[in-house]
This record gives structure tokens, sequence and C-alpha cells, in this order.
């Protein structure tokens, strides 16, 4: 008896996908052997009424076929057993299904009909069409069904003689499921087919219905990825802890409210989820969505926004590809790249509104991620649109990322070399892990055997940095260092402050809070004033060298513009790409835009005013280095002087700066006479460094034309032709006593 009552326990619910996919082909099995009864039947009284036909199609049948209505053969007994065997079969089809999907047993139909709205009579359509493709059987039994050897698949007259019988009325409310807007198609998973055996043509119902090869795996158990969509998609099912990933622990928290809100049964009637991250590149993005998706327990889907526009004809196609895949995978969406739909064109907010038209229908919950924020008002109608900024880690964060990406030094060294790199260069996580596997690598090629070093890492990084600045300003290699700079003691000091504030910022501004007392002004601005050639560029290339950051020079005619709004347009991308770039910028002879602003007595003055009215509102927002240099520090206004944080006069040097400087400017390695009075040129000679540098450099090619030595004679030759250029008066005679001296 125990026995007994443990088989009916079992067979009160399918133990696998098959089970229930042999039981639903029984249930076919019996719609085709009651259409083939009603077919043998219709037959025999056909043939009976036009037994002495002469013709193809006699009178006689065409007769018979106008007035016959086919009732006598539904009253049948025989095909009244088989639909009470039908009606039998289906109840215990659909009560082992309630049991199987209570018990989590997976189920491939009822979870299709699920994630498709499909009804009973659409998921009874995908049977008819997943029958031939299990067992050939079904190739004959159709073609016989339909009175045609060479029609072996499936149609939709076929599908409508085995679900609707003769009733007339149900066969035509039915068509309406074959329209090309009806799920079964719209979702991709039937495909018609024209029937080649009649070139002339028919009507719909001739259409022969194919299933979808995605749609068949999945039914057979295999949900690997649709093959159309391998090398635009990739599916990431491990599930990620949100709690390592490195973003700041606020936004993670918030986000985590937010989705386990939306999707907690206290939230019944939601809508679709569509997250927007945006912010730098390795931010975070990916992860973060990586670990929503662990705490929601499904794998992500990903997709590069680019790949699918690159076929534009068949976006939308492609689109619904991957939505779909998401449903079979219940994987939420990643659409990477999307900055590539913000442009202000018609084709892209066409392309834009297709693919909300496909998350309000597919998505449950979608990522979209870039660069740029985003508020596409009136596009998403049937979803929660979120919009989150991610911005770059603050210093605790690039600590871990740094020690996690340096996994391989030793504990010391990992964490002085974190230390410095996290609050010298404001990278992203995925920046400080390129970085680190850049400095391996380059340490590699150079055949070294020892651990990575701190100045490879400092490569490492400026690589890392943004290099769309090189498009409006010129980047300097920083060769000078503290050496090589000749300048009075109290100089110098200023420009190691100004060292010591990149060095301690996070200090200052992390740990002792300064950061929350200012909005803005956070940021490091410097004046270098003095007269041409003494040692304004220098000294920023020393600060650069010894911050190890680079220094970009900015080319003020490409930034000023005389075309109203041109020059803030320039300004504004200059600050853009220098965000992400670490960059220390440089603008020299400033005050050629950034002099004192004009009396306004007509528009050109007043939107003079507008442009340094923007310029001071960018280096406020700007939290890393500005240097500006000029001449004529009286050129300045007032207002930016008052907001710069450090100013520098550069003094002309005196006669003792003057002999370093002219010692400093020759190389150790540079073939110098013995006759060289570094005294003597720096008391006869009242120049700036500038100067004395092209002065050495005429005389060591001097030098090299003749000689091969560099010699009194050649520097005196170099200081006349330097005079000559900046149009200094040159006396031979004295030029004659300085010879003979």
């Amino acid at each position: 008896m125990m026995i007994h009552q443990d088989k009916d326990k079992e067979s009160s619910f399918y133990k696998s996908n098959y089970d229930h996919l042999a039981d639903e082909l029984k249930k076919l099995d019996l719609l085709i052997q009651q259409q083939v009864m009603a077919f043998r039947l219709r037959t025999q009284v056909m043939q009976e009424a036009v037994a002495s036909q002469k013709m193809y199609i006699s009178h006689e049948e065409v007769d018979w076929m106008l007035n016959m209505n086919g009732s006598f053969v539904g009253d049948h007994p025989e095909l009244q057993k088989l639909r009470k065997r039908l009606e039998t079969l289906q109840n215990q089809i659909s009560a082992r299904v309630t049991e199987s999907m209570r018990k989590g047993v997976f189920l491939a139909l009822p979870q299709l009909a699920h994630f498709f709205a499909l009804s009973p009579f659409e998921l009874q359509t995908v049977i008819i069409c997943l029958a031939p493709e299990l067992q050939r059987k079904y190739d004959k039994l159709y073609a016989y069904v339909q009175d045609d050897i060479t029609r072996k698949k499936p149609s939709v007259d076929l599908v409508l003689d085995l679900l609707c019988g003769d009733t007339q009325a149900d066969r035509w409310t039915a068509r309406t499921i074959f329209s090309d807007h009806a799920p079964l198609f719209r979702a991709g998973i039937l495909h018609t087919a024209d029937d080649l055996q009649s070139p002339s043509g028919s009507s719909d119902l001739a259409r022969f219905l194919k299933l979808d090869p995605r749609i068949l795996n999945y039914l057979l158990g295999n949900n690997n990825i649709d093959g159309r969509l391998i090398g635009i998609a990739q599916v990431y099912g491990q599930p990620t802890s949100i709690d390592h990933i490195l973003v700041d622990s606020l936004i993670k928290t918030r986000l985590l409210n937010l989705t386990k809100h939306h999707f907690s049964m206290q939230n019944p009637g939601k809508k679709r989820l569509v997250l927007h991250f945006h912010g730098p590149c390795g931010v975070g993005k990916r992860e973060l969505a990586l670990g929503i998706c662990g705490q929601l327990n499904c794998p992500l889907l990903c997709l590069d926004m680019e790949l699918l526009l690159a076929h534009e004809s068949d976006f939308e196609t492609s689109l619904r590809l991957a939505f779909r895949e998401g449903l079979l995978l219940q994987a939420a969406l990643y659409l990477d790249n999307t900055d590539i739909l913000l442009k202000d064109d018609d084709k892209m907010k066409a392309f834009v509104k297709k693919m909300a038209k496909v998350i309000g229908e597919y998505g449950w919950l979608t990522f979209l991620a870039g660069e740029k924020s985003w508020s596409p008002k009136g596009v998403f109608e049937r979803v929660v649109f979120h919009t989150v900024k991610l911005p770059v880690p603050d210093m605790p964060l690039r600590l871990t990322a740094w020690e996690k990406a340096l996994g391989n030094l030793s504990v010391d060294t990992k964490k002085e070399f974190a230390a410095q790199l996290a609050n010298q260069f404001r990278l992203t996580p995925g920046q400080i892990g390129d970085a680190a596997e850049f400095a391996e690598n380059y340490r590699a090629s150079k055949n070294r055997q020892e651990e990575i070093s701190l100045p490879d890492l400092y490569t490492a990084c400026r690589n890392q940095s943004n290099q769309k600045l090189s498009e409006m300003a010129v980047k300097i290699e920083s060769h000078y260092s503290w050496k090589d700079i000749i300048l009075p003691e109290k100089k110098l000091s200023q420009l190691r402050d100004i060292c010591s504030q990149v060095k301690h910022r996070y200090r200052v501004f992390g740990e002792w809070g300064f950061d929350q007392k200012l909005s803005y002004g956070k940021g490091l601005s410097v004046l270098f004033t003095g007269p041409p050639g003494t040692g304004k560029t220098m000294a920023a290339e020393v600060i650069a060298h010894e911050l190890q950051l680079d220094l970009y020079k900015i080319d003020l005619s490409v930034v000023v513009s005389k075309y109203i709004g041109e020059t803030e347009k320039n300004l504004s991308k200059i600050f853009q790409e220098a965000e992400t770039s670490n960059a220390i910028l440089f603008f020299d002879e400033a005050d050629a835009l950034f002099g004192k602003r004009t009396e306004v007595s007509d528009a050109h003055d007043r939107y003079a005013n507008i442009e340094t009215s923007y310029l001071l509102q960018k280096m406020e927002e700007y939290e890393g280095m500005v240097i500006l240099a000029t001449n004529l520090r009286e050129n300045m206004d007032e207002a930016f002087t008052r907001r710069i944080r450090f100013i520098i006069e550069f003094p002309f040097p005196d006669e003792t700066s003057r002999s370093k400087i002219w010692q400093s400017h020759f190389p150790k390695e540079a073939p110098l006479g013995d006759e060289i009075d570094y005294e003597f040129l720096s008391k006869q000679f009242q120049v700036a460094g500038g100067n004395i540098k092209n002065i050495v450099l005429n005389a060591a090619f001097l030098a090299a034309e003749n000689g091969g030595v560099i010699g009194m004679q050649h520097i005196l030759d170099g200081t006349r032709r330097e005079f000559e250029k900046i149009g200094k008066l040159w006396d031979e005679k004295n030029l004659y006593k300085l010879k003979l001296s």
C-alpha cells in the first residue's frame, strides 16, 4: 500500500523537463489522431457523394464542398471519445505542471509561456512546431493530415485544423496570433516560410511555421547564448559580492535599497527598472551592475551599444534578440557605451526610441552605462529610470585598489607605493589595474628581474591619463629637477610648498575634514610672474617632474576664438579632458587671455568679461593644478589674483645667479675649454636664463662645426647672435676688448 502511495506522489509532478515534453507529444498525437479520424470521415462521405466523377474536379465534388457543413463529423462517437481522452490528459498535464512548478522543477514550456505572455493556444502552436524537431514521424503525419506528401512542415492551416477543427469562428479568431506583431513572431519564437512547391503563391494559411533555433535549444534544456549574439554579447553568471566592489559605500547602499524595494513582493505593480550609470572609464560601472545581480541572484548579459549600432539596418532585431536572451537566461541587461546615443541627430533619437520600446516590452532590469550624464525626458514611459553618477573614488578606495593591484610586492613596499600613487593620481580602479599590468609588462620588456619600481608605476600611471588633451595642448616632457633651476631660496621654498600641498592633499581635505567646508576651489591655482626667460616654464617642469605628473602647455591660439561662445567651449573641453588626465595645466603668457577686464563700452567688452568670468568658474571647479604664467602682473585682473593660491615672482637673475645659470646649462658630457670664465660672463652680460640657454646652445653648435671643444670664443659669438636676435645693442669695440681678455 505504501509503494502505491509513493508512486502516486511521484506521478503528481514531472521529474524533468523531458517528462513534460513527452506528455505534450502524447497530447499532440491525440490531436492528430482526432484530425485524421475527421479527415477520413469527411473523405468517405465525399467519395460516396462523388463516386461517379469523371473530371479531376467534378461538378458533384464542388456541390458537395459548397453544401456540406461537416457538423455530422464532429458528432461522431469515436471523435467524442478522443475528445474525452484529450480533456483527461490535459487535466493531468495541468495538475502535474502546477505541482512541478511548486517543487521548483524546471519546465521549459510553461516558463516560455510566462516570459512572453503566451496563451494556451499559442503555446500549443509552439508544441506543434517543436514536434518535427524531436521525432521524424511528424513529417509524415503532417503530410498525411494536410493531404499533400510535399507539405511535411507545420503550416498555419494545419495549426488551425488541429486546434480549432471545423469551427469557423474559432479559426478566424485564432488567425490573429499569426500576425507579424503577435507575441510569437514579435519575440522571434516562430518564423514563417512560403511554400516553395507553390511558386504561384497561396493564402497566408499555406505559410509554413518554423521554431526559432534558440527557442528549440531552450525547450530542450540547452540554455547557451544565442549564436547570433556571439561577438557582441557576453554572459557573466558568477555572482559577485557587492562588498568587494570599489565604489562608494553610500552609492552601493542606496542602489541595493532601490532594487530590493522595486522587486519586492510589496511592489506588485512594478514597472521595468532602468539604472543609468555614468562616470569615467574604469570607475566600476559594470562591476557595480554585477554586484547588484549578485544580490538578486541572476546573471548579467553585457552588450556593446557601438557594436549593436554597427548593424544599423538590423538594430531593432539585434536588440530584441538581446532582450529576449535576457528573459531566457533570466539575466539583467547591461548596455555599455551608451554615450553614442546622446548625439543630437534624428537617427540617434530614433534608435533611443526603439531601445526604450524594447526595454518596455522585454526588459525587467536594464543597466545603461556611459561617461556622460543623461536625462531622457519623455522617452521611457513604462519604466522607472534612475541615473547614478560614479565619480573617481576617493583616497581610501584608491589605496585599496592599489594594494590589490600590487599584490605581488612585499607588504611594506606595497603599502608605501600604494599610499604615494593613490595620493598622486586620481585614477579609477580599472585604470589602477591596467597601470599595474602596464608596469609589470614594462619591467618585463626591460628584462629586469627585480620587483616593479616606483618610477615604473609613475610611468604606467601617466600612460593611463586621458590622451585627448594633446589635441588642445602641447605635452611637455619634464626633464628639469631642483638642481637645474636657479632661484633665490625664498622662491624655491614657495615652489616646494606647492608640491607639498599636492602630496598632502588628502590629509587636509579628507582626514582633516576641510573637504566639507569647501564646495569648490579645492584645486591648486598658481601664478608665475616675471620677465621673459626668468625660469617660469622651467619651474613648471620642475614641479611636474617632482610630482611625476604630465605637464600640458595650453596653446592660446587654439583656445581664443573671435566667434562668440567658442572660447568658452574650448575652455570647457580643456578642463573636462584635464579631469581625467591627472595633468598640470600650464597657461603661458596668460595675460593675453586673462588680462584686466575692460570697462563695458560695447558688446565686445561685455563678451570679453563673460569669457573671464567663465575661466574663473572652470578654474575653481577644477580639482587639479593650474599654473598661469605672465610677463606683466599688472595686466592681471584682481579678480584672478585674489583667488589664486600661490603667486611667485621670478626676479631677473643677479650676477651670482647668472654665474650658476651659465654653469648649469652645460651638460657634464660637453667638451669645455679651460678658458671659460663664468664670473666674467655673468658680470658682462645681463641676460636672463632663457637667453643664456640659447647662447650656450648656439656656442655648442659653433664648436661642433670647428674644433670640437666649446671655448670662450664660441660663447661670445653665441652671445652676439642672441643680442642681435633680441635687439640688444652689441658693441664691436667692446667685443674686441672681450676677445683680448
